[in-house]
């Protein structure tokens, strides 16, 4: 076989077998001649190694293809790989990636659960009559239909928001790119998001309001869904009825915020549907905002290019809307606030918290007569008039025959002071709780003939009186019947009656409590006072007494006192009217303890104070030195209950300092103070003389008030007395016995009894004409309120809690009237 080109011989020395299987030595002479045709430095290399080449010792290879120089796919091209693996690749990747899309897709679920805060609507309070409103609570929006939305409003949103809306799928791609475009050169008015997109992140549980391309491709997966879910009308409702209008939410409640409160969603004129369209991106903006006024003119443009047929001429015509001024006065002002919290803590008691009334749409119906709540305060204003604001005065008129709490008398200015005096200023009844002695003293079986003490108590010595005794503070002779000891208010009376009866003391607190008030505080009354009980040692209030005086004229029944008639959802009632009746005592017991309660306005310790023609009965009441005084009286149709007292604010050295807003200062000048907080006040309130009884300012109120409330009511007549029980005399009869009319058995005028000194008889203190200090007429200037509101009481119709305004509570005074 012949050699081939460029085979090197084998070198000297090499040992026989290194060569493998390398061919025949080839001439010498061809050999030369090849080393001739070579350079020197070609000659040099073969004198070394070489490497065996491809196919060596075999048959020569065919010739390969010619190579451009620095060609191949050497370099950087061989890096690059083939069009067609790229379009491979691409094919792929493009079908996993829509393959992910729709398994995200499907497992995307439609959502159901609606956002509490898009459905949220305000909750309205009513007067007693359904129709008057009180006050408005929580949000301002109020849902309606498509078909209660005007077509102008419809279309503005649609023009501004997404003028696509009616052809795309929920989602609208040239929406995004026009958007990203318009942003990046400042004239964003549209955003990315369709109305369906909008809708589902405001409307829907389940989409946050974060930032991120994780939420927004959630948002367009739903928007997708929802698109095909619901009817474009049906989209369009919940977003007008979701979206943030500024003042409002929701287009019906925006509508009334902006153009008055007749105003409706399906009233509004074109230019007024493009100015609220116009808020949509931006609702914080003022309502002549330059920026607002520019949108409104995109929103009418749009309108027209969208609508030609309808707003053509709207852009030539249409000028910038007037809105009504924003509501900038505290809506719970004056008696408001006080109504508010009532009727708020009611429905707590009964499980419907105060975030549910905000959101829930309520329509609430209270109880309150507007009528009965001006001549309150009108009657609380002018009988307190010249007095400082050391004085407190609480009033409370209830329904007797169904509980309804009908008006009260709560401060001057809930804003100011949220202390509710009818209903959670707790002072001692003082002989205005007489009569529940009375009633039990008549229910024991015995009756209004019987002959009580008048002038010492029987026994003489009784648990829980102080030194001396219980007494009088006039003679009213040694023996004297029922209808005169409750005409006349005798302490030692209606104290020994306590002690005659079955049960004592017991008998008078199971009453009472079956009267509405709470046992708890009956309870340790006695404890505390004993047979002080019986002459009104117990704290109550204005509101307590009123519906407790219920069973007087109501034939012995109480209902529960409460001011809510019932509460409505979306036209129905959600929570009726609570109305809790028993029967506390007989009828008989109620005509005849009428009988005597009758006799105090005629001759009595509020003589000449009844109602005219007609029929009323009551009680006074005045407590010891005259730190409270109360009148609680009656008709068939009305209970009122008034009450006073007064306190001074005074520093901790003895300074008396005015009141700011009827409240003992916190601090100096109820300003902030380094030295001075809640856990120590500048100044404590104290109770001092009212310089009044219970016959003076508290019965006039009383008249005044009633005279108000019944005008146009038909006069009605208590019930005939009963004469019930028999005589049970503690002391025996006077001689000569007495003979007592059935009707009236004072009106001949010839009682041996009647005390001829003319004193007062619920009087205590200054009986001898000097009456203590008189009612301040001085009246500070008005302060900032520097105070926190009053901690809440408890729920209407059972405890209130203890009576603490301002800095504290005074001394409590044990001792009553007439001791």
């Amino acid at each position: 076989m012949a050699a081939q080109p460029y085979d090197e011989p084998p070198r000297r020395g090499d040992p026989a077998g290194e060569r493998g299987d390398q061919p025949p030595p080839r001439s010498r002479s061809r050999s030369r001649e090849e080393s001739r045709t070579l350079g020197n430095q070609e000659t040099m290399v073969s004198d070394a190694p070489r490497r065996r080449r491809r196919g060596q010792g075999g048959p020569p290879e065919p010739p390969g293809p010619p190579v451009k120089k620095g060609g191949g796919r050497g370099g950087w091209r061989r890096f690059v790989p083939s069009w067609k693996v790229v379009v491979a690749g691409i094919v792929v990747l493009a079908a996993g990636m829509f393959g992910m899309v729709m398994v995200a897709y499907a497992n995307t679920p439609v959502p159901t659960t609606v956002q509490a805060e898009a459905t949220a609507q305000q909750s309205i309070i009513y007067y007693n009559d359904g129709k008057t409103e009180i006050a408005r609570l929580g949000m301002p929006r109020e849902s309606v239909e498509i078909n209660e939305m005007a077509d102008s409003v419809k279309d503005a949103a649609i023009a501004i928001e997404n003028d696509t809306f009616y052809e795309d799928s929920g989602i609208s791609f040239s929406g995004m790119a026009r958007s990203v475009w318009m942003t990046a050169t400042g004239q964003q008015l549209q955003g990315a998001s369709t109305i369906t997109q909008q809708m589902a992140r405001g409307y829907y549980d389940g989409l946050s309001q974060e930032v991120s391309i994780e939420r927004k491709i959630k948002e367009i997966f739903v928007a997708v869904k929802l698109d095909d879910t619901l009817t474009k009308d049906e989209i369009l409702r919940n977003y007008l009825n979701t979206v943030n209008f500024g003042r409002a939410y929701g287009v019906q409640a925006a509508a009334r915020a902006y153009f008055g409160k007749k105003m409706t969603a399906a009233k509004l004129s074109p230019v007024q549907g493009a100015y609220l369209a116009a808020r949509i991106q931006q609702p914080a903006w003022e309502p002549d905002a330059d920026g607002l006024k520019y949108r409104f003119g995109e929103v009418i443009k749009r309108m027209a290019e969208l609508w030609p047929e309808k707003y053509g001429q709207l852009p030539k015509t249409a000028e910038f809307p007037k809105t009504k001024k924003a509501n900038t006065s505290n809506s719970l002002g004056g008696d408001r606030g006080y109504m508010v919290k009532q009727v708020l803590d009611e429905l707590e008691s009964r499980g419907l918290t105060r975030d549910e009334v905000e959101s829930g749409g309520y329509k609430i119906t209270s109880t309150f007569d507007r009528k009965l709540m001006k001549a309150a305060r009108q009657t609380m204003k002018t009988t307190m008039q010249g007095m400082s604001k050391e004085f407190h005065g609480g009033l409370a008129a209830v329904n007797p025959k169904n509980g309804r709490v009908l008006a009260f008398y709560g401060g001057e200015n809930y804003v100011n002071d949220p202390w509710n005096e009818a209903f959670e200023s707790k002072k001692q009844a003082a002989s205005a709780f007489k009569p529940y002695v009375l009633a039990a003293w008549l229910q024991a079986g015995y009756s209004l003939k019987s002959f009580v003490p008048g002038n010492q108590t029987v026994p003489k010595e009784l648990p829980g009186q102080q030194e001396g005794g219980i007494t009088n503070s006039h003679n009213v002779g040694r023996a004297v019947d029922v209808v005169k000891a409750t005409a006349q208010s005798v302490n030692t009376a209606f104290v020994s009656m306590a002690y005659a009866l079955p049960n004592q003391l017991d008998d008078v607190k199971n009453l009472v409590v079956a009267a509405g008030f709470n046992p708890k505080v009956m309870e340790a009354d006695i404890e505390e006072h004993q047979y002080q009980f019986a002459i009104g040692s117990a704290p109550v209030t204005p509101v307590e007494q009123a519906a407790g005086y219920s069973i007087f004229a109501n034939a012995g029944k109480y209902t529960r006192y409460h001011v809510v008639q019932k509460v409505e959802q979306n036209n129905q009632v959600a929570y009726p009217e609570q109305q809790i009746t028993k029967s506390v005592i007989d009828p008989g017991v109620a005509a005849d303890s009428t009988v005597a309660m009758a006799e105090v306005l005629r001759s009595g310790t509020a003589a000449g104070k009844g109602l005219g023609n007609r029929p009323a009965a009551g009680k006074t009441g005045t407590n010891n030195d005259e730190n409270g005084a109360w009148f609680v009286g009656y008709t068939p149709q009305i209970s009122t209950a008034v009450g006073f007292y007064r306190e001074q604010c005074r520093t901790k050295s003895g300074k008396v300092v005015p009141p700011i807003h009827s409240n003992c200062p916190i601090t100096p000048k109820g300003k902030a103070s380094k030295k001075y907080d809640l856990n120590n006040p500048y100044t404590r309130p104290f109770e001092v003389s009212l310089g009044f009884e219970g016959a003076g300012p508290p019965t006039i109120a009383w008249q005044r008030f009633m005279l108000a409330a019944h005008e146009g009511k038909p006069v009605e007549q208590f019930p005939e007395k009963a004469e019930i029980g028999t005589p049970e005399n503690i002391v025996p009869s006077p001689t000569p016995t007495p003979t007592t009319t059935p009707d009236n058995p004072f009106d001949n005028g010839d009682n041996p009894f009647d005390d001829e000194s003319g004193d007062d008889p619920d009087c205590l203190i200054g009986c001898d004409g000097d009456t203590g200090d008189e009612p301040t007429i001085d009246d500070p200037p008005p302060a900032d309120d520097g105070f926190p509101e009053i901690d809440d009481p408890n729920v209407a119709g059972g405890d209130t809690g203890p009576d603490r305004r301002g800095g504290g509570q005074g001394p409590v005074n044990g001792r009553l009237e007439d001791q």
